[in-house]
């Protein structure tokens, strides 16, 4: 079947467009109740969902809409209120739920929201399931018998249980005393969790993003906008600076310096604290996007690398085939699977935190060894969404291009999941060069297309 309104992060969209409105998102709820409820049935439950949501105003509309449509199709469900979607996974396991949903568009500003699901271990919602629920969304919505309609409950402890489990994420004795961090939680679901957790493992924490407003989320801070830490940590001289996105399944962290760590040198120092001088430990999954340095920096310390499409689910599903643990993407998004069941930005600076203290190491050493190729980037329009490998000419410019780099760099022609577009990106050790050689196949792509 072809997917109507689930994408690779669940169902997101501009509020009060569908399918982001109130009625369509009861519908959702609805369906996927009707769904769940009979795979709960094979198992003699009644079907729990746990439901939680990010700080933007309308997560106030949703969360109602799913409520009334889950209790209509007769499954229970529990309220958590503004909490980081990891938080919700792992919610889902520790309740024995039948799902976990978030009400977020994650990293976008506030007035988009989306909404995406759990299934009981706490991974995303299989393939198969969402395409069931998408089967469902159109037919009548009948509500079941009143004896058989779901129970509505808060929990009131979810945050404190959620703090305790990204505290023992890291060895027991280990302790951030003596280290001053400042955290940028974007205004958004981890403003109420992230500041505590630091703090009880011991640290100074100077706080920032941790007023939401219900429009303010992301909005000129964290995880996007990391640089705007910078005048914090330089003048409260803190050891490290942390900023997460809106849903809190992202990371960008800082140095002493003020120079910014992405996702792919967060992955290297995870990957270097857990992976090296030890035997089938097994490597680390990045995406066609991530730095051809990190691909470099762990070849050269020992550790296998894997690339898969775009997107923190398809990192997982290599993750999974492959039977390792550590992946993630540039953006922040780091899945460390002997942790947690998706991406996890608290849990993730954590991992790097913990083996800064066993090492005696500040964070500009804990990261040495890798060095960022350069990479350039441009997006090409396009009449309709074509495959540029369709076009010899492409191809062409493509290959002469790789060879011009040789092994030190690469090309990747990627179209977009969402416009008419086509990315071209390339990436090697010469600014110049790569920025050269982008341009030139951009060119090609566009004179192909008929844009030129």
């Amino acid at each position: 079947m072809t997917r109507r309104y689930f994408g690779t992060d669940g169902i997101r969209g501009r509020v009060g467009q569908e399918p982001m409105t109130a009625d369509f998102v009861m519908r959702l709820g609805w369906a996927a109740g009707k769904v769940l409820s009979e795979k709960a049935a094979e198992r003699q439950e009644k079907g729990l969902v746990v439901i939680g949501k990010d700080t933007r105003i309308s997560g106030y509309i949703f969360e109602a809409s799913l409520e009334a449509g889950l209790a209509a199709a007769g499954l229970d469900v529990m309220l958590m209120g503004p909490m980081p979607t990891p938080a919700v996974a792992y919610m889902t396991q520790a309740q024995r739920a039948t799902a976990g949903i978030v009400i977020s568009a994650s990293h976008n500003p506030y007035y988009d929201d989306g909404v995406k699901f759990f299934s009981g271990d706490g991974f995303k919602l299989p393939d198969e399931v969402e395409l069931e629920i998408e089967a469902m969304i159109d037919e009548p919505m009948k509500m079941v018998e009143s004896r058989h309609l779901g129970k509505v409950t808060r929990m009131e402890d979810a945050r404190g249980r959620y703090i305790e489990f990204c505290k023992n994420s890291i060895p027991f004795r280990t302790s951030l005393r003596g280290m001053k961090i400042v955290l940028d939680c974007a205004n958004g679901a981890t403003y109420h969790i992230a500041p505590a957790v630091f703090r009880e493992l011991g640290a100074e924490v100077i706080e920032m993003g941790v007023s939401p407003d219900g429009l303010n989320i992301n909005k000129d801070c964290g995880a996007l906008h990391p640089q705007n830490m910078r005048a914090a940590v330089l003048e409260h001289r803190a050891d490290v600076g942390i900023a997460f996105d809106g849903d809190g399944d992202r990371v960008m962290m800082m140095d002493a310096n003020g120079e910014v760590m992405d996702g792919d040198e967060i992955l290297f120092v995870i990957a270097k604290s857990q992976l090296v001088g030890r035997s089938n430990a097994g490597g680390v999954v990045g995406t066609l996007m991530s730095n051809l340095g990190l691909e470099h920096a762990l070849k050269t310390q020992g550790i296998p690398f894997e690339r898969a499409n775009v997107g923190d689910r398809y990192v997982m599903e290599r993750l999974k085939q492959l039977g390792w643990h550590i992946g993630g993407e540039s953006s922040g998004h780091i899945i460390a699977l002997n942790q947690t069941t998706t991406g996890d930005g608290i849990i993730a600076a954590l991992q790097v935190l913990a083996w800064m203290v066993d090492k005696g190491l500040s964070l500009a050493e804990a990261r040495m060894g890798m060095s960022k190729y350069p990479q350039c980037m441009v997006n090409v329009p396009v009449p309709s969404r074509i495959n540029p490998s369709d076009f010899p000419a492409i191809t062409e410019a493509v290959q002469a291009a790789e060879a011009e780099l040789a092994d030190r760099g690469r090309v990747l022609l990627r179209p977009s999941g969402t416009e008419p577009l086509i990315r071209v990106m390339v990436e090697g050790q010469d600014t110049a060069l790569v920025e050269e050689l982008a341009n030139r196949i951009a060119d090609v792509v566009a004179k192909t297309a008929g844009q030129k």
